[in-house]
């Protein structure tokens, strides 16, 4: 009776762990007790079985100088990554996003396992920055699943073969998300303003952002006394944002992961910071303003890498900007005050641009297959097709 396969796992953040957890949980459907996980994670991959050598925590940074920081740390747990894959010997790895972090345990790991099969999941925004990445990529793994089927021209140009497996994001269910019971239980009434402001997930975007939007706000709230917030805090920055909150000169409802789809539902208009919180947006029929800023060092050295137009992945896939962005200098308390203000102040804009966001997220796949189902088929596609099965 032949083993059980053993698949390697590899996720550096939160959202990884969960893409992580998502396809271990469809292998495990499929495969049942034949098959078995190792590798690095979070809790959810914990959960399936991934006891992680370390905690992914510590290596959750963004940008030049923060990475240039923790490089030290990154090195280290780089190699206890590579010290586990081959004292596991996988019948294949696969590694999640994070590029920075995962490129190079690729790297070595080729070097370890030439012949373990290695394959990359959520490849690098080539499309919006640095689009070499995509012939560093093709070097080093053997598969790619992509999120978007706008990302493989990119890859498979560099002869790495490819498989759009869609985003986890276009298919999370909101129907359990009450809108009219989150204004009630806060005492906010059906028809007043709501503007939900989604900070961000990572230490560095909360301390960058809330106080653009905190004096944002303040020019909102003296223009309508009536504007209503709420703050969705991330759990990974929950206690940091509660406490910024906490000193805000007017009231802010703080609310927790648990309820951030009713929120988004609840919305009159939302104000996120970039990332993939502006597709769950989009799909709870938000309109939306999104703003960025990084440190202005990490800035000034990435700036000349930007070739993307747009920053947002339904702007990018619908070809204009359908949510406003506002970007480093971009990201003032006017500008987001104007933008946010605009839209509060016109109906009619409102309905048009969630129509528009909508309409974009079709364009991105959102009535494909679960994304995870569809990794899960790759990912066996790819161990067979290298052990010559």
């Amino acid at each position: 009776m032949s083993r059980p396969l053993k698949i390697m796992l590899v996720a550096a953040e939160a959202s990884g762990d969960a893409l992580g957890a998502g396809l271990a949980g469809a292998l495990r459907a499929r495969l049942g007790a034949e098959v078995t996980f190792v590798g690095v994670g979070g809790p959810r991959m914990a959960e399936l079985g991934v006891q992680s050598p370390f905690d992914i925590a510590e290596l959750s940074v963004l940008g030049w100088i923060e990475g240039l920081k923790a490089y030290g740390i990154v090195k280290r747990r780089v190699a206890d990554t590579v010290a586990l894959g081959v004292a596991e010997k996988p019948d294949a790895v696969v590694l999640i996003d994070s590029w920075g972090f995962t490129i190079r345990v690729a790297k070595a790991l080729r070097i370890a396992l030439p012949d373990v099969p290695l394959i990359k999941y959520v490849g690098p925004q080539v499309w919006a920055s640095r689009p070499g990445r995509a012939k560093t990529l093709a070097a080093a793994v053997d598969h790619l699943l992509a999120l978007y089927a706008f990302d493989a021209p990119w890859f498979e140009r560099e002869g790495l073969p490819t498989t759009v497996v869609g985003s986890q994001a276009l298919h999370i269910d909101m129907s359990g998300a009450d809108p009219a019971a989150f204004r009630a239980e806060r005492g906010i009434a059906a028809g007043a303003p709501l503007l939900v402001v989604l900070p961000g997930s990572r230490p560095s975007e909360i301390r960058l952002m809330t106080p653009v939007y905190e004096a944002a706000i303040a020019r909102l709230k003296a223009a309508d006394p009536t504007l209503q917030i709420a703050v969705v805090a991330a759990g990974t920055v929950a206690a940091d944002v509660t406490a910024r909150v906490a000193t805000w000169p007017f009231r802010a409802h703080v609310v927790g992961e648990d309820q951030k789809y009713a929120a988004m539902r609840a919305a009159t208009v939302a104000l996120a910071t970039s990332g993939t919180v502006s597709t769950e947006l989009a799909l709870a029929g938000a309109p939306m303003v999104i703003a960025y800023r990084f440190q202005p060092l990490s800035y000034a050295i990435m700036k000349p890498f930007f070739t993307g137009q747009y920053a947002t992945l339904f702007n990018h896939a619908a070809g204009e900007e359908i949510a406003r962005e506002l970007i480093q200098n971009d990201a003032t308390p006017e500008k987001v005050a104007a933008e946010v203000g605009r839209l509060l102040g016109d109906p009619e804009a409102r309905r048009a641009q969630a129509g528009r966001q909508t309409a974009a997220l079709d364009l991105m796949g959102r009535e494909g297959r679960d994304p995870s189902e569809i990794a899960a088929d790759a990912v066996l596609r790819v161990i067979a097709s290298k052990a010559g099965r």
